[in-house]
């Protein structure tokens, strides 16, 4: 195929930007000019994937002081705040360096006018479930009430004024609920309703980036323990109970492995037995890749990387999407989950123990590992991208 230009709007959250980089690697191993837009501080994520790098400022919530809003509406509403302030770097960095094809995160809610104004496809990359048909009556409990709240009619209003400003007529929930054109990057077992969604959206599957894969960093131990995983991601970290819990649970027999992130530090964990380790981040697929079970908030690419690699998981969810996550990683047969409120050394150990020694939980995930690797990942994802350029 002739050498394309492609962008991707991206967004400056990193569990939003490690599920595209793997498909932008092999879109540029294949010959085409990728420009990746996303804020500042993870410009570096992006750059080893050969992707020409288009920066901009960043309003997001990052660092130890990050706090996102707690009212669903006003958390969409950063998201928006940014698309709407970059969107004019945007116009004038590519008005005279036109793409032919736009790809984008559900974040990158700039891409749509993008495609729009430049008269060229834009195919949102999924990192999470998609709606399906009936999702509206589906989900009315709970999207109705964030709708009709201050800020949510505020969120609409404001979404609505900036895409008629770039002659766009539409509701913006619509708009943003129901994209055209969607390649999805989740397994196809983690999509509720997946028998219900559409034609326009492809499931390629998880598009784990080789150049993390291949990374190491991390080296298992060798006393033989099980190995358990504890991470509660980027946002939602500050969890020191439950890390002293774990401590408890499982210093004497696992070898446990934390991610603390930069709300705790291990001072605040006191004197650890060599058996648990803890830093700031870990390569988490590598630990993964040894790991006999995995406590986490069951984000969406969490929630994904157990399945790619055949670990139970006992979920604590926290906020957003992580409830539905949980519920179907649990619905699977591949994991339990815990209400932050039940979590203690002694239910941690139970829900392990059950996941980690259950011949049923094996067998399962060995069928869902199978599928879900089967999906295509980045082959298929970038063979999807290239369909839509011809």
């Amino acid at each position: 195929m002739p050498r394309k230009h492609i962008v991707m709007v991206g967004c400056t959250a990193p569990s939003h930007v490690y599920p595209s980089l793997g498909v932008i690697a092999e879109l540029v191993r294949r010959g085409h000019r990728v420009s990746y837009v996303v804020g500042s501080p993870l410009a570096s994520l992006v750059t080893p994937t050969g992707a020409t790098v288009v920066e901009h400022p960043t309003i997001f919530p990052l660092g130890e002081a990050a706090v996102w809003p707690d009212e669903p509406a006003e958390a969409m509403r950063v998201f928006l705040d940014e698309a709407i302030a970059i969107h004019p770097r945007l116009t004038s960095r590519f008005d005279d360096d036109r793409p032919d094809l736009l790809l984008y995160d559900i974040g990158g809610l700039g891409a749509p006018l993008l495609g729009a104004r430049y008269d060229v496809p834009a195919v949102q990359l999924s990192p999470t479930l998609v709606a399906w048909e009936g999702y509206d009556e589906d989900m009315a409990s709970v999207m109705d009430p964030i709708k009709a709240s201050p800020s949510g009619v505020d969120y609409a209003k404001t979404y609505r004024a900036w895409l008629a400003s770039n002659g766009i007529q539409a509701d913006p929930w619509e708009w943003i609920g129901h994209p055209s054109r969607v390649l999805s990057l989740i397994p196809r077992a983690m999509q509720p309703h997946a028998e219900r969604v559409g034609p326009h959206v492809e499931f390629v599957g998880p598009c784990l980036d080789p150049a993390r894969l291949a990374a190491g960093g991390w080296t298992p131990p060798s006393s033989g323990r099980p190995v358990l995983l504890v991470s509660f991601g980027t946002a939602y970290n500050d969890q020191l109970p439950v890390y002293r819990a774990c401590v408890e649970a499982f210093a004497a027999d696992w070898h446990v492995v934390m991610s603390l992130g930069k709300h705790v530090s291990p001072d605040d964990l006191g004197p650890l037995p060599d058996s648990v380790e803890v830093f700031a981040s870990v390569p988490q697929l590598a630990v993964l890749e040894s790991a006999s079970a995995f406590i986490t908030h069951a984000g969406m690419g969490g929630a994904t990387e157990s399945l790619w690699f055949g670990v139970p998981t006992v979920a604590v969810p926290q906020a957003a999407d992580q409830f539905g996550n949980a519920a179907q990683l649990e619905s699977l047969g591949v994991g339990r989950q815990l209400a932050a409120s039940e979590v203690t050394a002694t239910s941690l150990r139970e829900a392990v123990d059950e996941v980690s020694s259950s011949a049923s939980v094996a067998a399962r995930l060995a069928e869902l590992k199978a599928e879900i690797r089967g999906h295509g990942g980045v082959p298929a994802a970038a063979d999807a991208v290239e369909s839509y350029l011809e």
